[in-house]
């Protein structure tokens, strides 16, 4: 189980996060939302070790991992999917899976997961390809595809309906609906898109100025007023 208490975030005198506390369960997803630039990537990347904390705690499976390197969270676990998906475009589909490996955990067999290709059949038909010859969508599949190889107990994903066609974020949904039924996995969503959010949520919160406004489990979420933090 993530766990974070008391959160606080600097880039030099601005702050970014505040008294941010939030947890993600094994088997649940947790949507966190928020209109751009609240501060939903800027607790990504501290629960990732990207960015350091200026106080509070980051706990997983009980330990605070405020100290660790990202390198360190990762091959606990912590699988991170960053917005803009940020894969290698001149690697193969399959090379870029490969990256993965790096932060699979001792003792486990380095190979691509047979699910990456069950979830997302297009990387399979695609494996000789360059990545930055696919498609938007396609690179966003192939992004979840890397973080899945390393075999994650914690995915935290960032925006991935962010600029994807209708029916690849189908795709995506059907993906971390699996991942979540599965229940071996917490999942951490950020997510502007609403209505793909609420499908997917078992507990959400949302965020403005670098605070938690609202959260709670999703079937006490009021709609409008969920829809009124997200407009602009």
């Amino acid at each position: 189980m993530l766990t974070v208490e008391n959160l606080d975030l600097y880039y030099g005198a601005a702050q970014a996060l505040r008294k941010i506390s939030i947890s993600a369960e094994i088997g649940q997803v947790t949507c966190l939302m928020g209109r751009n630039g609240v501060g939903k990537t800027s607790l990504l990347k501290a629960i990732t070790g990207h960015h350091g904390v200026t106080d509070g705690s980051v706990r997983w499976d009980g330990e605070v991992i405020n100290g660790l390197k990202p390198y360190d969270r990762a091959r606990r676990g912590i699988a991170y999917v960053p917005q803009g998906r940020e894969i290698f475009p001149l690697l193969t589909v399959f090379e870029n899976l490969e990256t993965g490996f790096a932060a699979v955990p001792k003792g486990i067999k380095k190979a691509v997961p047979d699910e990456v290709f069950d979830l997302f059949p297009v990387l399979k038909s695609m494996k000789g390809r360059r990545g930055g010859d696919l498609s938007g969508g396609q690179q966003q599949q192939l992004a979840i595809g890397r973080a899945l190889v390393t075999r994650p107990r914690l995915l935290l994903l960032d925006e991935p309906t962010e600029g994807i066609q209708p029916s690849i974020i189908k795709d995506i949904g059907r993906a971390i609906t699996y991942l979540r039924n599965k229940g071996d996995m917490a999942i951490l969503l950020v997510e502007q898109y609403f209505d793909f959010a609420r499908e997917l949520a078992d507990h959400f919160a949302v965020m403005d100025r670098g605070e938690i406004v609202l959260s709670g489990r999703a079937e006490d979420m009021v709609e409008d007023d969920v829809r009124r933090r997200l407009s602009v």
